[in-house]
């Protein structure tokens, strides 16, 4: 009976630190900002003396959770299985390639682990949650806004590039390539392309999907070239961004770059590419613009701490403070109840104000999580949107600049 009423006591609530696993590609950028991200809101975190759960602060344990996902998807499942029955973990945040976020989500759910995505965009991640709540209820997104309205953000953005080449080069109607990398996340992006780009009085010049890991892209980049593109629409969200913006520089495609490109979020984007990746615009989820008062300060602490701009995985700090403070108001680390805390959430964090949907997505729109998007300017990432959008302009951001070689080669005499 001794023994019994020991393992009983010993199983409840006497948690001596909350630990939670960071999960994303290690070896990459993506997760490198994972660990990033999660550690500087840890940190903080820990040196107010931890997370007030039920009366007793406890600190902050992250355990490192390195998928391997970029390089081979099936590995990821089993890395947060592992960290889960191995290490212990209570929660799971991170997650990146969306193909392998499905499967963690699934152990996750399996294991009824609340798990804050900060990377994979698709829409189904939060789909299944209406679907099964029940299972999936224990899954919330942080970061990024959705695939649809990274699509939505990506033609507003598009849409003022094309603005600008009318305005400013005299063509009308402008021709657009649509350069994606070959990945599931990146499949709605590229069919929402093919119906608004008309609509948006645009001409599709053609479609090219390189693989997410290509190394080379000269092809790809001559074939837009030979097109008569005016616009490269890209949807890159892993290395392929380093040698497409190198190789486009380098070749001086007369078609403007804007679209998503993750490698061009980061401090090291411009080095990686010698330079040739100037005037590559992106969606980006920070910027050193005041989106709201925590933005900054994070940002600046963060390029200090690794010599680097966080790019959107380093959203796992927003993800650490919001579930921080749910445990807070919950008192318990009981995933059941945290699911109803966490609903309730309306924070503003360093990427906007987040609110999840009724589905655990985090809001886009005006006054909530905008995305930002970003230029390359002469060696310096400067925000470029929103400006003067929905009543909405960031403290810091200026006007985008058309690529000089793009302008030598179509504007009208």
């Amino acid at each position: 009976m001794v023994s019994l009423f020991i393992l009983f006591v010993g199983s409840t609530g006497m948690a001596q630190e909350i630990k939670i696993g960071v999960a994303g590609p290690m070896a990459f950028i993506q997760g490198q900002h994972h660990w990033v991200g999660a550690e500087y809101a840890a940190e903080e975190i820990n040196a107010k003396g931890g997370v007030l759960v039920g009366g007793k602060r406890l600190p902050i344990k992250l355990i490192k959770i390195d998928t391997n996902e970029i390089l081979n998807v099936p590995d990821a499942a089993s890395a947060v299985e592992r960290a889960i029955t191995r290490d212990k973990v209570d929660f799971l945040i991170g997650g990146f390639r969306t193909e392998a976020v499905f499967a963690m989500q699934d152990v996750a759910m399996d294991y009824k682990k609340i798990f804050m995505g900060c990377g994979a965009a698709h829409p189904e991640l939060c789909a299944r949650v209406a679907k099964d709540y029940n299972k999936y209820k224990y899954w919330f997104r942080v970061t990024p806004i959705n695939s649809m309205f990274l699509a939505k953000v990506d033609f507003i953005l598009l849409g003022m590039v094309g603005k600008f080449i009318g305005m400013e080069l005299g063509i009308p109607k402008p021709k657009v390539a649509i350069f994606a990398e070959k990945a599931v996340w990146a499949d709605p992006i590229v069919a929402a392309a093919k119906e608004n780009i008309p609509k948006m009085g645009m001409e599709i010049a053609g479609e090219w999907r390189p693989s997410a890991t290509a190394t080379d892209v000269t092809a790809e980049l001559s074939a837009i070239n030979a097109s008569g593109s005016h616009i490269i629409f890209t949807t890159i969200s892993g290395p392929l961004g380093i040698p497409y913006a190198k190789k486009w520089g380098e070749l001086k495609i007369p078609a403007a770059s804007v679209g998503i490109n993750v490698e061009a979020q980061k401090k090291g984007f411009w080095e990686a590419t010698g330079g040739l990746g100037n005037y590559d615009m992106t969606i980006n989820t920070y910027a050193r613009v005041e989106i709201t008062p925590m933005t900054i300060p994070f940002y600046d602490r963060f390029v200090a701490k690794v010599g680097e701009f966080p790019t959107y995985n380093a959203g796992t700090n927003d993800a650490i403070r919001i579930l921080a403070n749910a445990i807070e108001r919950a008192g318990t680390l009981d995933a059941d109840k945290l699911v109803t805390e966490l609903e309730k959430t309306d924070f503003y964090g360093a990427a906007g104000r987040i609110v999840f949907t009724k589905d655990h997505d985090v809001t886009w729109g005006p006054n909530f999580v905008t995305a930002v998007g970003t230029q390359w300017q002469d060696g310096k990432l400067m925000c470029v949107w929103p400006l003067d959008w929905e009543g909405i302009t960031y403290k810091g951001a200026v006007k985008y600049k058309i690529p000089p070689w793009v302008v030598e080669k179509w504007k009208k005499k």
